[in-house]
């Protein structure tokens, strides 16, 4: 008998890679909603409307600079209202002394509602709120309001415009003197 030899031939091969993105990028985005309540002089809900906020320029420097330059600091917030007359445009530009497509209107007892705010959420998105206090505006005339801006003065032009909105579908909403309108603000900052 011949001897049978068995002959085996393995090779290993092991291969690897590593991809570097080097285009990472963190990115955050921010955004507010007013929510208005309006209820008539024996309490009961007129009408409810959402709107999504405009953060102006001078919101957005302000904000970097508050929190990354630290400058002198105050957290008061105001809620005013915007009337209708003439027909009122926003834009980003638009600052507390010098926005010529809106006017505010005053025909609600006293100034501008101060806006305690809440904790902020430590989720993301990160969201604060003055839910648990709603801005209360005694109205004091008939009028049609437009929407809502929020400054860090309670009168004046003097202060910081942060941002504005305006109702969307169906539009103005009218108030007359004896409603009150809650205004409740809402700012999410989310790592998009």
């Amino acid at each position: 008998m011949s001897g049978i030899i068995n002959k085996a031939k393995s090779t290993d091969m092991v291969a690897a890679s590593v991809r570097v993105d080097r285009d990472l990028q963190a990115r955050a985005g921010a955004g507010g909603v007013f929510h208005f309540q309006c209820f008539d002089k024996d309490g009961n809900l007129k009408w409810e409307e959402k709107t999504h906020n405009l953060v102006v320029n001078e919101g957005l420097q302000d904000m970097n600079t508050q929190y990354f330059k630290g400058v002198t600091y105050s957290a008061a917030w105001y809620i005013g209202l915007v009337n209708n007359t003439p027909t009122p445009s926003y834009a980003a530009g638009d600052t507390l002394a010098s926005h010529g497509g809106w006017n505010e209107t005053t025909d609600y007892s006293g100034n501008r509602k101060a806006v305690t705010f809440g904790t902020a959420t430590t989720a993301d998105p990160s969201v604060i709120s003055n839910s648990a206090s709603p801005a209360q505006f005694s109205i004091t005339g008939t009028v049609t309001v437009d929407g809502a801006f929020l400054t860090n003065v309670a009168t004046g032009t003097s202060g910081v415009l942060f941002s504005v909105s305006a109702f969307q579908s169906p539009g103005d909403r009218s108030v007359v003197s004896g409603d009150t309108l809650n205004v409740t603000y809402q700012f999410s900052l989310d790592a998009a």
